[in-house]
């Protein structure tokens, strides 16, 4: 039987390695790609400019790449539930096929559309081809249970052996039989919407650092590739927060949206180490691909993962409720250069490096200013390009020191941890102009600059750039004290946490030790 087939579109904006698209292509007459824009992941309150011209580009990218086998893409609007019953009577559809994706909400979504597809006598096909493993197959593999370190993860994977090979992107040759109706006014009903079109203003667009798509994130991982030294040398903490280019690779945008196959990235690493000597986990390359792995185990595995409540691994902490912190945070308006540099990078760029992650990270909750970490966990989710959800809860617990990583008493300087890669300030300068003319001994704390140099430099402190929202040294010494309380508190309640054991193993994989002293300030 000849099917006609909807392929969906949702994370895996790409050709190549797309194992359910291939099934879409088997005993297919008509071909209909389709991606829906779902209000519950694209509301324009939520989701920023960056993302959405990078989703923007990285559809039109795929739409080209159809054209070139003589299909192409069909973008419809609205909730999943509505917009398929609808497609399957228009279009007649006999089968359906996605990739799999295992964020609750994406589960749910997906539990509902093949319902409904049963309902219209429609085959639903997917494939696991977001995330190196299956990931319900590597909690199986440890008895059933979330692995809650780093090396339980590797050990797990060790036993899985290496990830599946990526498959190639489909050709002429598999479209041979295969059509895309099209109408004359598919662009008036299909089109790709331009980002004025979801209420943006473009002319607040900053000049765009990172195009979305599959072409340009291939391009990338060539180019990087290429150079043949650093890639087996790479060790995460030893690049630079703060370097005015990108110290690491920023694949992570293309990763996140699928325009890049995490599979594909992996093997050509392989390729890359094959016969030489090269980093090993957790640093390398290889490793931080399987930290996103880890992060997408434990967000399946720990129910409520993105909040604290509810959340069994969680360290409960009496996090503070302060709007004007948590908005100068925000708009970077916290009178701490780097701080505030990190933070306007973030907004005009949609990319930080990971230090500078930690940075902000560490700053907003246990570190200064004590607001809880969903709260972070939601501006990163709306300003960064490789906002993933998973990641993205994990890494805020991990720095907030609520979950996976439990030394407390470990935080970093908003002053001296910029100043060990960037003693002059050129990255402060460069995000906050404002600041350029204050002498290097001053840059990071131009408070405490003498009025006549605030004055030659042009910029007043309290005036035309705020004073510091909090005193660090005072204040994130009375954190320590109260993250021990939290702790205390945890361990009165040894039902909530997690096993000695496994304490024992965390403690063994602790950051710090990956990141060596030279990138730490107590």
């Amino acid at each position: 039987m000849a099917h006609t087939c909807i392929h969906w579109f949702r994370k895996g904006l790409r050709l190549h390695d797309n194992p359910a698209l291939m099934a879409a292509l088997k005993d297919c007459k008509e071909l209909y790609p389709l991606f829906v824009l779902d209000p519950h992941l694209h509301d324009s309150s939520c989701v920023g400019i960056n993302r959405w011209r990078f989703l923007i580009g990285a559809l039109k990218d795929l739409d080209l790449s159809l054209r070139k086998l003589n299909s192409r893409l069909f973008v419809v609007r609205g909730k999943p539930e509505d917009v398929f019953p609808m497609l399957f009577n228009q279009w007649k559809a006999t089968r359906l096929t996605y990739e799999y994706d295992t964020e609750p909400y994406s589960l749910s979504r997906d539990k509902t559309v093949t319902t409904l597809a049963k309902e219209h006598g429609v085959e639903v096909i997917y494939k696991i081809s977001h995330t190196l493993y299956d990931i319900d197959r590597v909690i199986e593999e440890n008895n059933g249970k979330t692995p809650l370190t780093y090396n339980r993860m590797q050990a797990i994977v060790q036993t899985l052996g290496p990830p599946k090979r990526p498959i190639p992107a489909p050709t002429m040759e598999n479209m041979k039989d295969v059509t895309t109706p099209c109408l004359e006014n598919h662009e008036k009903s299909y089109g790709i919407p331009e980002v004025e079109d979801l209420g943006h203003d473009i002319a607040e667009l900053p000049e765009e650092c990172f195009p979305g798509g599959e072409q340009e994130a291939l391009r990338r991982l060539e180019e990087h590739m290429k150079r043949t030294r650093w890639v087996c040398s790479f060790e995460k903490p030893q690049t630079s927060p703060n370097s005015l280019s990108p110290s690491t690779t920023v694949l992570s945008p293309y990763v996140r949206f699928g325009c890049l196959s995490a599979r594909t990235f992996w093997w050509r690493l392989t390729d890359v180490y094959q016969g030489k000597e090269h980093s090993a986990p957790p640093v390398s390359l290889h490793g931080q691909l399987l930290w996103r792995e880890f992060f997408y185990t434990a967000s399946v595995g720990i129910p409520n993962f993105n909040r604290m409540e509810g959340n069994h691994v969680c360290t409960q902490v009496d996090w503070d409720s302060n709007p004007e912190h948590l908005a100068a945070w925000r708009e970077a308006r916290t009178g701490f250069p780097f701080i505030d540099a990190i933070m306007t990078q973030l907004r005009r760029e949609g990319w930080i490096h990971h230090l500078a992650r930690h940075a902000v990270a560490c700053f907003l909750t246990r570190g200064d200013l004590w607001i809880s970490w969903e709260e972070g966990q939601k501006v990163f989710e709306e300003l960064l390009l490789d906002g993933d959800w998973a990641l993205n809860a994990g890494n805020w617990q991990w720095l907030s020191a609520s979950t996976f990583f439990h030394q407390f008493f470990r935080v970093y300087s908003p002053v001296a941890f910029g100043k060990k890669t960037d003693k002059n300030g050129d990255y402060i300068k460069k995000y906050l102009p404002l600041l350029k003319k204050f002498p290097a001994e001053y840059i990071y704390e131009p408070w405490k600059a003498p009025r006549s140099v605030q004055q030659a430099a042009g910029c007043i402190v309290g005036k035309d750039y705020p004073q510091p929202i909090v005193q660090h040294e005072v204040i994130s010494k009375k954190n320590i004290q109260r993250m021990k309380l939290a702790y205390a508190k945890r361990s009165a309640h040894p039902a909530e946490s997690p096993s000695k054991k496994q304490a024992v193993k965390r403690k063994g994989t602790s950051v710090i030790d990956m990141l060596k002293k030279k990138h730490r300030k107590v």
